[in-house]
């Protein structure tokens, strides 16, 4: 494989309207996996990842963030970019990863496939429903290769343990429910805007966000707890679950119907997103409930001197932390991770087990080396549908209002003994942290969506409908793929 020289390529910024954009554009034809040459955009987190992942395959990198770019970049000889846009003008580039903050992972996939390349993005793929779907649409018109970084779907156990609820062998699914149990403490607030660094393009970084001053003391990773450009723990963790929880239903739609309850609480912050919450999907046959926990087990491990007391004492649901346990006539099965399933009946008997997990990215380099989009393990449109369901239920907590516990059990009354069940686990959760929501309204009850799920649109809240969507900024519009097509 041929590798380019090592070079720093800085430019200025150039128009990114869906105008400028070119009608298709075709990249290099590959022969092998070897020869697929490719290019990790954001590489401060999980872009790391990606580039051990697609390890000799790897000739360029890209990151806004001249410092973060150059630690990253140590002894390796590949191209460097900090606009992202004149790596996708490169016509050696195959195929680009991207592990950048949520609010980029549209736009750049979408003028990524336009510019010829095969695209792995992580998850969510999307910051709001809208893109998603045009991300979809443009993997669709413009016949790329696109991975959703859902892991799991590459695990062969998960594999297996699906087609066995599927086949019945339990009896007939009657809810799943996703949890992540995982501690995130206060991230701070500031009395003055943060000041950004040097080595930032800023602009660059907010790209389709609303460019802000920020309270937090830490530009990066923070972004997820910040609507503008994250989407809480349900839509960073809480994905993969969501994912595996729908995978399991079977269900190719977003929800008909969902309201969230939760909130942001024990602590005041620079964060909006929420830190405790449950949503409830609510499919015909059978309900998605999604748990998200950011405290502790108990107020006393919030206040202990070991940092490590957040991590060691945390909640679990049937003996799963981060995982999905799917509730069926017969039985459940409980999914901790991706490399271990087990299934036990009613009386806690195992029935049976699984194990092995998979290579997403192997997966990845096999389906471009063949050009191929049905080989992958998980093509864009599931990525797509899960990344949908966290917005759903984001959109519906932001549109809530604080609410008196009384008044929640009185909106839930037929949401059915599921759902009750999961909202009386996190009223435990937060007395246990000395958090009584039975003596106020700390919690938000969210706005009780419905949808027309094959337009992706809400029939009964307008304002709900705009936020399907979002008022990107100039020179970083979202193309609408949908509206190209039909022209």
């Amino acid at each position: 494989m041929a590798v380019h020289r090592r070079q720093l390529l800085k430019s200025s910024l150039i128009a990114g309207s869906a105008a400028s954009l070119p009608a298709i554009s075709y990249g290099r034809v590959v022969g092998s996996n070897e020869s697929i040459r490719c290019g990790v955009i954001g590489l401060n987190g999980r872009g790391k990842s990606h580039i051990d992942g697609l390890g000799k395959n790897v000739v360029a990198l890209c990151d806004c963030d001249e410092s973060v770019l150059q630690k990253q970049a140590k002894d390796k000889d590949v191209e460097l970019y900090t606009d992202y846009r004149k790596l996708l003008d490169n016509k050696n580039i195959d195929a680009v990863s991207i592990a950048t903050p949520n609010h980029q992972h549209s736009i750049m996939g979408i003028r990524a496939v336009m510019a010829g390349k095969h695209v792995y993005v992580e998850k969510p793929v999307s910051h709001n429903v809208w893109e998603g779907r045009q991300l979809a649409e443009a993997q669709k018109r413009y016949q790329r290769v696109v991975q959703c970084g859902t892991q799991s779907r590459s695990s062969p156990c998960l594999k297996e343990a699906v087609r066995f609820v599927q086949d019945g062998k339990l009896g007939k699914v009657r809810v799943a429910t996703g949890t992540c149990y995982k501690p995130r403490k206060s991230i701070g607030k500031l009395d003055m805007p943060l000041k950004i660094p040097k080595s930032i393009d800023y602009d660059l970084w907010c790209g389709p966000a609303q460019k802000r001053p920020l309270y937090r003391p830490q530009l990066h990773y923070d972004w997820h707890w910040d609507f503008n450009t994250g989407n809480g723990d349900m839509g960073n963790q809480g994905i993969h679950q969501m994912d595996i929880a729908r995978w399991f239903l079977g269900y190719d739609t977003i929800s008909p119907r969902v309201i969230s309850i939760g909130g942001r609480l024990g602590y005041e912050d620079a964060g909006n997103t929420p830190n405790t919450q449950t949503v409830i999907h609510d499919y015909p046959d059978a309900p998605l409930i999604f748990e998200t926990r950011g405290l502790p087990k108990s107020k006393k491990y919030q206040v202990a001197q070991d940092p490590r007391d957040w991590d060691r004492n945390m909640d679990d649901y049937r003996g799963s932390r981060i995982g999905v346990i799917v509730q069926c006539e017969k039985g459940y099965v409980v999914i901790p991770g991706s490399s271990s399933v087990k299934a036990f009946d009613n009386d806690g008997n195992e029935v049976n087990s699984w194990s092995g997990d998979g290579n997403h990215f192997s997966n990845f380099l096999e389906a471009v080396g063949a050009n191929d989009q049905s080989l992958l393990n998980a093509p864009i449109i599931e990525g797509h549908l899960s990344s949908a369901l966290c917005h759903t239920g984001g959109v519906s907590h932001q549109l809530g209002k604080p609410a008196s516990l009384d008044d929640i059990h009185s909106a839930i009354s037929g949401a059915g003994d599921f759902f009750k069940d999961s909202l009386q686990r996190m009223v435990e959760h937060l007395k246990a942290n000395e958090i009584d929501v039975a003596a106020g309204t700390q919690l938000t009850l969210g706005a009780d969506l419905q949808f027309d799920v094959a337009a992706e649109l809400v029939t009964n809240h307008e304002h709900a409908n705009q936020m399907m969507s979002r008022e990107y900024r100039a020179n970083y519009e979202v193309p609408n793929v949908q509206l190209k097509t039909a022209s």
